[in-house]
Formats: structure tokens, C-alpha cells, sequence
């Protein structure tokens, strides 16, 4: 069997610049690990915000990589560089919007200008992309609320097993 890949993406034109570290997308990495006990590697990429690289990226981890997962960060405010979503959607054959709906909801509990964000999934063949909010601690709240559907999900289109570590996250999987 070939060995489990995550995509993190961290879309931000001064952290792919080198002028701030980027710590959402060390944030990611340190949550995939706490969550999965699968084997699995992680592919990382932090880019500018550019709509055309962002979709270049994604192709390159979902369609070559071979990622399962592929989960991003930054570029989804209202800001005229912000694109992520809109990479995300032209990348994708399904969206599944339940995913931002549910961040969205979750981020409100802790800032009211969560509505100003526009997270998004959608699957890209056999590989689930997921978009996240900037922040470490917000990355983390969103991940919790969403993440015990994302096993199922890449069940569904027929990606590796992932299994969780149950003492950190519940995957939730209907019985057979």
C-alpha cells in the first residue's frame, strides 16, 4: 500500500516571501499529526496569493502528489487577493460547501467577523480539499469541528483509511 500524503498549502504573499514565518501552515501540520494515527506524510507548499498558483498547487498535490487531503490556509477573506475559494472551486468536480458552513458557525462563537469568511471544500477525484481560516488558534477550532467527517468523506471517493487518534479526535463513520 502506498503511504498516506496531506497536501497543506499556505496561501500568503509575505510568508512565501520569507518576510514573516509561516505558522498557519505549521499549525496544520502539528494538528494532522495530533489527529491521525495512519502513517502519513505531509506535502507543504506556502506560495503567494495568486489564483493561478494556488490552482497550479492544488492540481500538482491532488493529480501528482497523490494527496488524500489537501488542506489550505489564507486567502479567504474578502481582500482582493484573497482567492482561495475561488481556486478551490475552479478546481474541483463537487463542492462541499457543508464544510465552510460549518466553520463559519463555529468561528462565530469566538469573533463576529467570521462572516467575512469564505471557506469552502470540494473533491478533486480521489482527494478532498479543505480551506482554512489564517489563524493558528481559529485553524485549530475550525479542524476540530469538521475533521470527524473527513475520514467518511475520503472513504466515499475511495481514498486511503485514515484512522484517528481517538483520545485527540473521533472520526465518525456510520455503522455498517
Amino acid at each position: 500500500m502506498s503511504r498516506i500524503k496531506i497536501g497543506v498549502i499556505t496561501a500568503s504573499d509575505r510568508a512565501s516571501a520569507g518576510i514573516y514565518e509561516d505558522i498557519s501552515g505549521v499549525a496544520i501540520q502539528e494538528t494532522m499529526r495530533d489527529y491521525l494515527k495512519s502513517e502519513h506524510e505531509i506535502v507543504y507548499r506556502c506560495i503567494p496569493d495568486n489564483q493561478d498558483t494556488i490552482e497550479e498547487t492544488m492540481v500538482e498535490l491532488c493529480d501528482r502528489e497523490g494527496c488524500c487531503l489537501v488542506v489550505t490556509t489564507g486567502g479567504t477573506g474578502p481582500a482582493k487577493r484573497d482567492v482561495t475559494p475561488e481556486a478551490t472551486e475552479n478546481v474541483c468536480e463537487k463542492m462541499m460547501p457543508g464544510f465552510g458552513e460549518l466553520m463559519r458557525q463555529v468561528s462565530l462563537k469566538y469573533v463576529p467577523t467570521a462572516i467575512l469568511s469564505r471557506q469552502t471544500a470540494g473533491i478533486r477525484g480521489k482527494s478532498l480539499i479543505i480551506n482554512l481560516p489564517g489563524k493558528p488558534k481559529s485553524i485549530r477550532e475550525c479542524l476540530d469541528a469538521v475533521f470527524p467527517a473527513v475520514p467518511y468523506c475520503i472513504d466515499l471517493i475511495e481514498g486511503p483509511y485514515l484512522e484517528c487518534n481517538e483520545e485527540v479526535i473521533k472520526a465518525f463513520r456510520p455503522k455498517q
